[in-house]
């Protein structure tokens, strides 16, 4: 293939992006506008001109991106890509720390610790200080030692005006970080943070790798932090030949570290900058387009673009305004059926966006009595969720003790001392009289076989639980939960938490009361026969073929996808925007970022869901149209209130 024959499909701004290979440039692609086909084609384009595969380095955000643009720039020379660096940057760091680690102490065969395996060390270091979880909860200290790292602080200089205990937290920190030293190894945010200092302190190393890597190529550069940052800046600092290819208006990872003055000010950190638009659409129709747009340029923190596309026209963009909640998830399924039924779309063409994941469980119960087939992407469906489970095994084992499976599941959920000695004696009470665990419980507690410490534990547990049982068997059983997952602690563990993870969890149980409340309101029976729906809804089958189902899924999980048919549920203040971004003007524009890359999903068709009211808790409110749906020009949305 001729180097002419290569490049003849690109159009002018493609071209110009693949043809410009020296010095730093920055690549704004609009969505839809083939970023990753400008990449492929500047790396073969590279290599074509002489560049060996081990002087090219392609940093991507996933493996599997990494490994579809090593296919695609391989199809593209028809010849394997051997020595070829492209792979994430956990993936490169970790391949140069093998490779010099020693330089800064580095045992050649540390380990790399998940996420579980750096919780358990955490717990260590605030059990060391001999400080309390509730007050220092492991998943809050893991998320801003995650942050730390990723704004390349270490514990001497982690300062946080929003963690009052922002000294003690530097204690701990520390001594996690010895206790990783300890066990040989790195988390994560190690594998970038020491690649940086290890460029900073041994400048021979970064030399060798500046002189290797003479092309650096960066997708999606609006998602970088700032210790990816320091790396590029490093790796690049002789010759200047770093390409990043990013999107302001997509940038929705703030809460995860995700810097925008990364690419904001990427002119000022490289002067000499090339910076290159492709603001051809080629996804969307025209109305689409034009909406999103309008959308977008309400942003004051963009460097700004004119998508354009040579798409017809196309449907108007229809805002349906529901009663409530109910209606909303009825009249979505609705739409969906009708979409199967009149129109010659495939369940596989159409998804479902929502802002957060709580939305889905009405959804999925109006699907199913619909007999039409979904699939939840980038989650479990609601009645298979831990907080979900927890929640259920609490109501089952408040109406029965002998439940051995919610006792096992609830026991030390949240935590309360009952740990894994006690439970391990347990089972081997259990599996020595053939016990269940109910029962091996209740036999090692007559027969006074736990220490003082741990029976009395257990006392205070079943004390709760029997107060429980009467909740259960006495009130309405939407307050019976409430009560049952606030006094044992359950919310409250959430939300000492503060993390994205916990607040999400806190969102679930708010909608799992919700579907209590719905339950007991229609008539349908009382706590068993929910129990017995809940559990019915949880073991339905896996649904086969990802082209016969309807997909749902979060905004944040819908980064880069497509769909022809793109239905977004719950445009209402305080949902889109969340009501904790809604008093920041910064946070605010990322929650319209992510409006607007929900709708420039869509292909062919989009329709806009709010509902006039919501319940949060089980308690009914009145729900404000979102804001962002009054950036939209009238001249591109049909507006319909349903009864």
């Amino acid at each position: 293939m001729t180097s002419e024959d290569f490049l003849k499909n690109l159009n002018p701004p493609q071209l110009e992006a693949v043809m410009h290979t020296e010095g730093p440039l920055l690549i704004l692609a609009g969505a839809g506008s083939g970023k990753t086909r400008v990449l492929t084609h500047r790396i073969a384009h590279l290599m074509n001109r002489g560049m060996a595969p081990e002087q090219v380095l392609a940093v991507t955000f996933t493996n599997k991106a990494a490994g579809e643009m090593r296919e695609r720039v391989e199809r593209l020379l028809s010849v394997p890509l051997n020595g070829f660096w492209i792979s994430t940057f956990h993936s490169t760091c970790l391949r140069i720390l093998r490779r010099e680690g020693q330089n800064l102490g580095l045992p050649r065969d540390f380990i790399i610790l998940d996420e579980k395996d750096s919780l358990g060390l955490i717990r260590k270091a605030i059990a060391d200080f001999n400080l309390n979880e509730e007050a220092y909860p492991p998943k809050q200290i893991e998320y801003r030692i995650d942050r730390a790292k990723g704004d390349g602080k270490g514990p001497e200089e982690f300062i946080d005006p929003e963690f009052s205990a922002s000294t003690t937290f530097g204690k701990i920190y520390g001594h996690y970080q010895e206790l990783l030293r300890e066990a040989k190894g790195l988390d994560f945010g190690d594998l970038l943070i020491m690649t940086v200092e290890l460029f900073r302190k041994c400048p021979d190393v970064l030399t060798r790798y500046q002189s290797q890597f003479r092309h650096v190529l960066v997708d999606e550069y609006q998602d970088t932090n700032r210790v990816q940052y320091d790396f590029l800046r490093l790796l690049c600092r002789s010759h200047q030949n770093l390409c990043v290819v990013g999107d302001e208006d997509q940038s929705i990872y703030g809460w995860r570290g995700a810097d925008l003055r990364n690419i904001l000010d990427f002119e000022r950190d490289f002067p000499q900058a090339r910076v290159i638009r492709l603001e051809q659409n080629y996804r969307s129709t025209k109305r689409i387009i034009g909406a999103a747009s309008a959308l977008i340029a309400k942003n004051r923190l963009r460097k700004g673009k004119k998508l354009w596309t040579a798409r017809p026209e196309g449907h108007p963009i229809f805002s349906i305004s529901s009663r409530n909640e109910r209606y909303e998830a009825s009249a979505v399924a609705g739409l969906v059926e009708n979409l199967l039924s009149k129109d010659s779309f495939t369940a596989g063409d159409i998804a479902v966006f929502y802002r957060t994941n709580a939305q889905s469980r009405l959804i999925e119960d109006e699907l199913s009595r619909r007999r039409i087939a979904y699939q939840l992407v980038g989650g479990l469906r609601f009645y298979e969720r831990k907080e979900i489970k927890d929640a259920i095994a609490y109501l089952r084992a408040s109406l029965n003790p002998e439940d051995s499976l919610s006792l096992r599941r609830i026991i030390n959920v949240p935590a309360r001392g009952i740990g894994k000695s006690v439970i391990g004696k347990v089972e081997e009470i259990g599996s020595e009289r053939g016990l269940s665990f109910a029962t091996a419980l209740r036999a090692g507690r007559e027969e006074k076989l736990f220490s003082p410490a741990a029976e009395r534990k257990l006392d205070v547990f079943f004390q709760i639980l029997n107060k429980f049982h009467t909740y259960s068997v006495s009130e309405p059983f939407p307050e019976a939960l409430h009560r049952i997952l606030k006094e044992s602690g359950y919310l409250g563990a959430l939300e000492n938490e503060r993390t994205e993870e916990a607040r999400a969890r806190l969102e679930n149980l708010g909608e799992l009361i919700n579907a209590a409340r719905d339950f007991w309101e229609r008539g349908e029976g009382g706590i068993m026969e929910y129990l017995d729906q809940a559990a019915l809804v949880s073991d339905i089958d896996e649904l086969e073929g990802t082209s016969r189902t309807v997909k749902l899924l979060t905004l944040h999980n819908a980064k880069g996808l497509e769909f022809p048919v793109v239905i977004i549920a719950g445009l209402e203040d305080n949902l889109l925007p969340h009501l904790h971004s809604s008093h920041d003007e910064e946070e605010l524009e990322e929650e319209r970022r992510l409006f607007y890359v929900g709708m420039t999903r869509a292909k062919d068709r989009l329709f806009l869901f709010q509902a006039r009211e919501r319940r949060f808790f089980g308690v009914p409110s009145f729900s404000r149209p979102s804001r962002f749906l009054a950036d939209i020009p009238r001249e591109f949305v049909e507006v319909i209130v349903q009864p």
